[in-house]
């Protein structure tokens, strides 16, 4: 929530695409996700400058072998740092910066099933997140309901950061706090 909080135009952008796919007059269901491109842009992009978990649980060669030159010998304990691969500036173009446009071009393709070694919040491999598919589904879902239903602000003495704190999992160093405003004047989207 913080990052199109912080970026106003995305905001409109990901509520406009929601009116036009949703409608005024209903909630968001699970199958309108497909419908959702720029959405879908906005959490990749979000979850490749944010992983959930920045540092990968580490891999073990069952033998020794070489990678761009660097011997790793069997049975040694590698970490990948998702976080920093996903930022990689020979391979994204301003790779700090919130663009979710970026999953509209080029990387249109990516997902999140690890095959792509620039791309991977989720992980890889046999160690791949179990909940992959859980968390895809309930995140977009999730999200897309609160831009469709409601309008979102910060209160007056408040800036929203993304700043993080390292660790396991990437939590935000400071707490969000966003008051919701409902959007549409039908009382009964909000039982």
């Amino acid at each position: 929530m913080a990052e199109p909080m912080l970026h106003p135009e995305v905001m409109r952008k990901a509520e406009d695409e929601l009116l036009e796919v949703v409608g005024a007059d209903n909630v968001v269901e699970e199958y309108h996700s497909h419908k959702l491109p720029y959405l879908k842009a906005v959490v990749k992009e979000t979850l490749r400058l944010h992983p959930p978990a920045p540092v990968l649980l580490p891999r073990c060669p069952v033998q020794s072998c070489t990678v761009a030159g660097f011997t790793i010998p069997k049975g040694a304990k590698v970490f990948l740092n998702a976080w920093a691969m996903q930022r990689d500036s020979q391979l994204w173009e301003n790779p700090n910066k919130f663009e979710p446009e970026k999953f509209l071009g080029d990387a249109k393709d990516l997902d999140f099933s690890g095959k792509e070694f620039h791309y991977i919040p989720f992980g890889s491999g046999r160690r791949i997140c179990a909940g992959l598919r859980l968390g895809e589904r309930m995140l977009m879902y999730t999200l897309s309901t609160f831009l469709h239903m409601f309008h979102w602000n910060v209160p007056d003495d408040q800036i929203p950061d993304t700043e993080e704190k390292f660790g396991i999992v990437l939590e935000k160093s400071t707490p969000l706090i966003a008051i919701p405003t409902p959007r549409f004047n039908n009382l009964k989207f909000y039982e």
